[in-house]
């Protein structure tokens, strides 16, 4: 069966009637696309998952600022908080956090990362995959793999919705990688391929409507922030899918819901830094602090 990426619903069933993980059936595939061999492609996204390792590294420097030097050692000072107290949600998820933030750290330093799925929500995946590395055991073959799960759902949200802030808002990008990222945690768990979908579906659920006001029209302020909160949703919603909690509305019928929003959502909150925090007093003076001051016309 080649696969069409038209709905969550096709990779699932393919995935069961397989009798296989999704991951395993997506590397097939895009191995004959590629005219590839399998060891081939799995080679390819493992040299990707290693440039996420290392902007996890680089973005944990405490001294790391971004260009603009509106941001900088969030990620280091949040590892520092999980080391030394653990957090209110404890050391595992405060560290999830703390990594999800020097990916978005490292991207803002013009360091080099992996659009998972785009520059704004790059965060999610990795802080998701390297902390069940790091710190769950989960070896990294496993965590390769379920990258191509994650890839492949974010084929079909690209295809069905969009993956773009200035289409869809920050649901389009945080949403996106936050469903992606839950799915990729339900596989490496031995959850089943519905589960997958499942927690796709409430990771999505939970940011229909998510704007995208970047400060300064940047990717950063409040983007680097929203991967934390973005890691935090991917996990609750891998455990509650993982735990049988049914999403009631199926996935596809969520991405096509987001597709709806995005659309409703007005021009000023697609990225052109026209409303939400972007247009606050502070927001606009912090523009002014990095553009200097521009004639209003």
């Amino acid at each position: 069966m080649k696969l069409q990426y038209e709905s969550i619903a096709e990779i699932v069933e393919a995935a069961e009637k397989a009798g296989k993980k999704i991951s395993e059936i997506v590397l097939q595939e895009q191995a004959v696309a590629l005219e590839q061999t399998v060891e081939e492609v799995r080679s390819r996204m493992e040299k990707s998952f290693d440039v996420m390792c290392e902007a996890v590294k680089t973005g944990l420097d405490p001294n790391l600022k971004s260009m603009s030097g509106l941001t900088g050692g969030e990620g280091g000072a949040m590892m520092k908080y999980a080391t030394e107290n653990g957090g209110i949600s404890g050391t595992f998820m405060t560290k999830v956090m703390a990594r999800a933030l020097a990916v978005s750290n490292c991207n803002a330093s013009m360091g080099k990362i992996v659009a998972t799925p785009t520059a704004g929500s790059c965060g999610i995946l990795p802080g998701c995959l390297v902390s069940m590395c790091e710190d769950r055991g989960v070896a990294k073959a496993d965590a390769v793999m379920a990258c191509f799960t994650a890839g492949a759902f974010g084929m079909v949200i690209a295809k069905n919705a969009s993956i773009a802030g200035a289409e869809g808002g920050c649901q389009a990008e945080c949403g996106s990688a936050a469903g992606m990222a839950a799915a990729a945690l339900v596989e490496v768990m031995g959850g089943t391929p519905k589960m997958c979908g499942d927690a796709l579906a409430i990771a999505i659920a939970n940011q229909l409507g998510l704007a995208c006001d970047p400060v300064a029209g940047l990717v950063e302020i409040p983007c680097i922030k929203r991967n934390a909160s973005g890691v935090m949703i991917a996990v609750s919603s891998a455990d509650m899918a993982l735990a049988g909690v049914a999403p009631k509305i199926p996935v596809d019928e969520c991405i096509l819901a987001m597709r709806e929003v995005g659309h409703s959502l007005p021009e000023a909150l697609k990225e052109t830094a026209g409303g939400g925090l972007a247009a606050t007093p502070t927001g606009r003076a912090l523009k002014e602090r990095v553009f200097g001051k521009v004639k209003e016309e």
